[in-house]
């Protein structure tokens, strides 16, 4: 079979089994609505169907499982994608879209919402998170092109950029909030989707479509930075412009999706190796595998991490790491089988 053909079939599979994935998880939970209730309740909503339903089940399956597997799969899709954007761009195999400081800035913005109420009444603890994030990334970039502007200063920038934000995410918890706001804090700097709503969604989505297709149009340039800058300007490549503009894209896009769900790690640092163990290092065959595995991938995570321990939700973000950590050992000891 040729790569291509593969990567289709992959593709085609990852599809199927994401819809199915949505489809099984929406019926998981610890209130009890009947499978015959939770399609009835979606169909009634799509036009496609009466539910004999009631309100509460109506409200548990339409305006909390359905939108929260929903943003669950974008957040898997968006974190993947961008994982894999910035390894391939800074040439690191340790790339991750929190590598930019995004994370963190998005974390102090929250925390200043949240606890000393900066901007109440016209931020809401997204808005706040997104601003953060943004302003983060903003040094990020200021740093690291008055440093040289090499993929080695982008990451020096991102580490600095992080360490300096969680330190002011740190100093306002410890100095400001009381039990309650910590404990509110701690949960959304570990990842949760407990409060994602169909606005959530929607700017979810477009911000992953939008940047989706920009990364896709890059993915040439991308299969030429594997040989370096100075290879990929040989062939004919804007090095500074595409570098700009995909590091602008995936830090927006880190940004709306963790805004919405706060920092959940490890997604993009694992699948995109994971997709390029299934179909090659083309990022033409590459991108769409990893959001389509991300997807599934964060699905299921989120299901686990509500439905884990009954009535009782733990942060998303526990469970890629628990997940994660172990699946990067086993691709770091099969590459290094392969080195020797």
């Amino acid at each position: 079979m040729t790569p291509a053909r593969r990567a289709t079939a992959i593709c085609l599979g990852s599809a199927a089994l994401l819809v199915v994935s949505i489809a099984v998880t929406v019926s998981i939970g610890p209130a009890n609505v009947s499978l015959r209730e939770v399609y009835g309740i979606i169909g009634q909503h799509l036009g496609i169907g009466t539910s004999s339903a009631g309100r509460l089940a109506d409200g548990i399956v339409w305006q909390l499982r359905l939108p929260r597997a929903l943003l669950a799969a974008l957040c898997g899709a968006g974190l993947a994608l961008c994982g894999a954007i910035l390894q391939s761009l800074l040439r690191n195999p340790l790339a991750d879209p929190f590598v930019l400081g995004v994370s963190s800035g998005a974390s102090t913005g929250a925390v200043l919402v949240a606890v000393l109420g900066v901007g109440a009444g016209v931020l809401t603890l997204s808005g706040g998170a997104f601003l953060g994030a943004v302003l983060s990334f903003a040094l990020m970039l200021a740093l690291a092109y008055g440093a040289g502007g090499t993929p080695d200063r982008v990451v020096l920038a991102g580490v600095a950029c992080t360490q300096l934000f969680s330190a002011l995410t740190s100093l306002i918890v410890l100095s400001s909030a009381n039990a309650e706001q910590t404990r509110g804090v701690l949960f959304w700097l570990l990842g949760s989707l407990a409060g994602a709503t169909w606005t959530d969604v929607a700017l979810a989505a477009t911000v992953f479509g939008i940047g989706g297709l920009i990364c896709l149009w890059y993915a040439p340039a991308l299969d030429a930075f594997a040989f370096g800058p100075d290879a990929a300007a040989a062939l004919g490549v804007a090095v500074g412009r595409t570098r700009v503009v995909l590091l602008l894209v995936t830090a927006l896009v880190t940004a709306a999706l963790v805004s919405a769900a706060g920092a959940i790690g490890f997604v993009g640092l694992v699948l995109p190796h994971f997709a390029r163990f299934l179909v090659g290092p083309g990022h033409s065959r590459l991108l769409p595998v990893t959001v389509l595995i991300g997807a599934v991938f964060m699905v299921w995570a989120d299901t686990f991490a509500r439905s884990m321990f009954g009535a009782r939700e733990i942060p998303v973000g526990v469970v890629t790491a628990l997940l994660g950590v172990p699946a990067f050992a086993v691709l770091l000891a099969r590459r290094r089988r392969q080195l020797i």
